[in-house]
């Protein structure tokens, strides 16, 4: 079975928000999702690092922002 990584891409980035939380830093979330995907989001700019011993990663304004609406536009009642 091929796979779009985009689709799984932005749907890991819709399951972010889900999760997120504001902290003094900023907007956060836990970071459980696959390594590969995690890695491709924080190279495109949407999350910090995610390979350090922390247990969450840091949202970019960018990342925040398409996050919650990828969120919405997927997962919202009409």
């Amino acid at each position: 079975m091929d796979i779009d990584q985009e689709k799984v891409e932005q749907t890991v980035l819709a399951l972010l928000y889900l999760t997120s939380f504001k902290d003094k830093f900023g907007l956060r979330t836990w970071k459980g999702h696959d390594w590969q995907v995690m890695n491709s989001l924080h190279e495109k700019g949407y999350i910090s690092n995610p390979a350090t011993k922390a247990k969450s990663v840091a949202f970019t304004d960018a990342g925040a922002k398409l996050s919650q609406e990828l969120f919405e536009k997927r997962f919202a009642a009409e």
